[in-house]
């Protein structure tokens, strides 16, 4: 059982200072990576941590693998370099019939039966691979299996300064000195251990939620993989037997007590922002992957259970635990009564669930509603004008800017703020600005600021930002 009460004094020591660099990267997500390979690129000594084995992130250890066409910069040289490699996997109308307009699909279930669609995603292993080869190319000391644990932080007046970050690995606890950090850990971690005020994940609540007052995050997810379905044969069911959500069988195994609780739950209602996404699991939740007949499937952490596994670990542990134990009972539902999956095997579980609501730090700037509904432009505007449609105003695009002031965070003068990091609302980074091509930019964005301060021997917040990054 987990003390919250008892304490340990830990014996002072002296940790050893493995490195120093110019930049120092916190994190090997799509934000993370970018802005080391820029940084080093553009002549900067550049340490990167990262705790898994290979860059990435949610895309690669997290099998999320979203890819499409290149939005200039780092992001277009990595759609390239996979297809170069072969490991880009394109669906198409023509390649999986019956796919638009199914219940079952986690993109195309909008769209009208037989639109024609492409759905292009990566090998996740083989995308590591390659963006590893990347950052060596470019001369990055990248550390793999490397947990960040904290910061030294030499206080100011206002605006602190971290003097080096502590991690541990196979050589133990170690020190890593630098003259500028970048948060590229997707959760703000770094920023949050250096003392940067942040706004925890949460939101409205549509009012079937409202019954104990909790402000509840946007549930994060745990991603896994089967090869060897025959989807005809998965459509041919759901038109024979009328049962496009495949409920009839749900049901069938239930009272048979072959599904555990909670596994399947309807969707809940209200119209309140975020509060019927991704509330669990109401039903299978797939996309096709890597290869024919090969598929990623959702497994959803249950809103009501209001874990936040970026700020608790009993909450992680718990979402790791059970999210397991329902991807075996679904694996087993699935192959025991659904046709077409009877020969299917489980490929692969994603390294870590993935938070899509997290620490949000709060910066020079936080970008929100009021900047899209304003049309508000910054004489720091880090791009041109991004056009956008909104979770709440599918049907219309807005042209953004988002300020250089975004990327730099309250209370720290030598950090750089990255993709789902950055001072952003809950409601602008939730499915807007979060996805892999933005955070790339954003990476991109952060590692050329921090070269170039390098350079100019200045702080982050000393660079004057007046003209937009081109891609």
């Amino acid at each position: 059982m987990a003390l919250q009460t008892q304490t340990i004094a830990e014996p002072a020591r002296q940790i050893p200072v493995a490195y120093d660099a110019d930049v120092v990267v916190v994190g090997a997500g799509p934000g993370g990576f970018a802005a080391a390979l820029q940084a080093a690129r553009m002549g900067a000594r550049v340490v990167l941590v990262e705790r898994f084995d290979m860059p990435g992130g949610v895309h690669t250890s997290g099998l999320q693998g979203s890819a499409g066409p290149g939005v200039g910069g780092i992001h277009t040289e990595l759609m390239q370099r996979f297809a170069a490699q072969g490991y880009i996997y394109t669906a198409t109308q023509d390649t999986l019939s019956d796919w638009a307009g199914n219940p079952l699909s986690h993109y195309e279930r909008y769209l009208k039966p037989d639109a024609s669609f492409t759905r292009q995603s990566f090998n996740p292993e083989g995308a590591g691979s390659v963006m590893a080869t990347m950052l060596q190319e470019a001369g990055v000391t990248a550390l793999y299996g490397t947990s960040f644990v904290d910061t030294i932080v030499d206080k100011g007046s206002g605006n602190d300064t971290i003097k080096a970050i502590v991690v541990e690995n196979a050589s133990g606890r170690q020190a890593i000195t630098g003259r500028i950090f970048i948060e590229g850990s997707g959760t703000a971690q770094l920023a949050a251990a250096a003392g940067v005020p942040f706004v925890s994940g949460g939101g409205g609540q549509p009012a079937s939620a409202q019954w104990d007052g909790i402000n509840r995050p946007i549930p994060g997810g745990l991603l896994w993989i089967m090869s060897g379905i025959e989807f005809p044969r998965v459509a041919a069911h759901q038109k024979s037997a009328n049962d496009p959500m495949l409920s009839k069988l749900i049901a069938e195994a239930s009272a048979a007590g072959d599904l555990p609780p909670g596994l399947y739950r309807p969707r809940m209602g209200g119209k309140n922002i975020y509060g019927h996404i991704y509330i669990g699991h109401p039903t299978i939740d797939m996309s096709p992957m890597q290869t024919d007949g090969s598929f990623i499937l959702w497994q959803n952490v249950p809103y009501e259970w209001a874990l936040r596994m970026d700020e608790s670990a009993d909450d992680d542990a718990r979402a790791k635990r059970e999210l397991r134990a329902f991807i075996d009972a679904e694996v087993t539902f699935l192959k025991k009564y659904v046709p077409g999956f009877e020969k299917a095997v489980l490929n692969n579980v994603g390294r870590f669930v993935g938070v899509r609501d997290g620490r949000h730090p709060i910066g020079e700037h936080v970008f929100c509603l009021a900047d899209v509904l304003a049309g508000r432009r910054f004489t720091d505007a880090v791009t041109k004008p991004i056009s956008r449609a909104f979770h709440w105003d599918e049907h219309r695009k807005h042209d953004i800017e988002v300020s250089y002031r975004s990327f730099l965070p309250k209370q720290i003068n030598n950090l750089l703020l990255t993709g789902a990091s950055l001072s952003f609302t809950y409601d602008t980074i939730f499915m807007v600005m979060r996805n892999f091509p933005w955070c790339t930019q954003t990476g991109e964005i952060a590692g050329y600021a921090a070269a170039r301060c390098i350079e100019k021997k200045i702080l982050p917040k000393e660079l004057e930002w007046r003209e937009p990054y081109i891609f």
